[in-house]
């Protein structure tokens, strides 16, 4: 395990790192999750190992700090990580980002240029949703912070199931709510739009199950890799390794 401070309350992000070669390789989970557990399968994967990964867990989740005094906005979370990696003395790292930090690694590419070479978004979130109570930030984005941290946080254990639960209930609640509420919000430009003027090699996976990604074609348009994974669903790490093994090494191999 890593560590770096990156806020001036000397908050910590925490990491588990994997020797290898050059350039690194940096993961980021999704919302209630953490890196060493939803990417240690990848990682550790015959067309994926080798080279140095940090498996890194956001501020707020797995086993980095959870403070109470932070936004959690997408873009704090994006500077946080920068800090991070820059105490790690990294720059032009291949970027995986699933879901919620997707969203996090599109607006870090965005923020840090010189730090990322290579993105690769796992079903990330591109749009702002309109908050609906189901599992995932929309439902979650439906209480107010003072609600749910009153109960609204036990709600969400009995939606999500043990699962995703066993890594959620390691976050801060202040930084579950938080996230998913700016997750759910989005950016300004839209995360879709950062990422359609980002000029490094950018990959989207997605569901096959789920059908065309919308705005599939614009995106193609500017030169981001649109692939559709069969057999999973939203953790495609998880349900499908071996095939986003197979096309995260084709992804990552690519260069601007």
């Amino acid at each position: 395990m890593r560590q770096a401070i990156v806020t001036p309350s000397e908050d910590r992000i925490r990491w588990v790192e994997v020797p290898g070669a050059e350039p690194a390789r940096v993961y980021l989970h999704g919302l209630g999750a953490s890196s060493p557990v939803y990417f240690a399968g990848a990682a550790a994967h015959p067309l994926l190992a080798g080279r140095r990964s940090l498996l890194l867990d956001l501020l707020g989740f797995g086993i980095s700090d959870r403070p109470t005094d932070f936004p959690y906005t997408l873009e704090a979370h994006a500077d946080a990580v920068a800090a991070a990696l820059d105490e790690a003395g990294l720059a032009e790292v291949e970027l995986v980002g699933h879901s919620m930090g997707g969203a996090v690694a599109i607006v870090l590419a965005h923020r840090h240029p010189r730090l990322v070479a290579n993105l690769l978004l796992v079903d990330a979130n591109l749009d702002p949703v309109t908050p609906v109570r189901r599992p995932g930030s929309s439902g979650i984005a439906t209480f107010g912070e003072e609600e749910f941290l009153a109960g609204g946080r036990e709600e969400v254990r009995r939606w999500v199931g043990p699962l995703w639960w066993s890594t959620m209930r390691l976050a801060g609640p202040e930084a579950l709510h938080r996230s998913a509420v700016h997750t759910a919000r989005g950016t300004v430009p839209t995360m879709r739009e950062i990422l359609l003027d980002l000029e490094i090699p950018r990959t989207f996976l997605h569901p096959q199950a789920d059908g065309e990604l919308p705005g599939a074609e614009r995106l193609r348009a500017s030169g981001v890799e649109v692939v559709a994974v069969p057999d999973c669903g939203h953790n495609i790490m998880f349900d499908n390794l071996d095939g986003f093994a197979a096309i995260a090494a084709t992804a990552l191999a690519r260069r601007a």
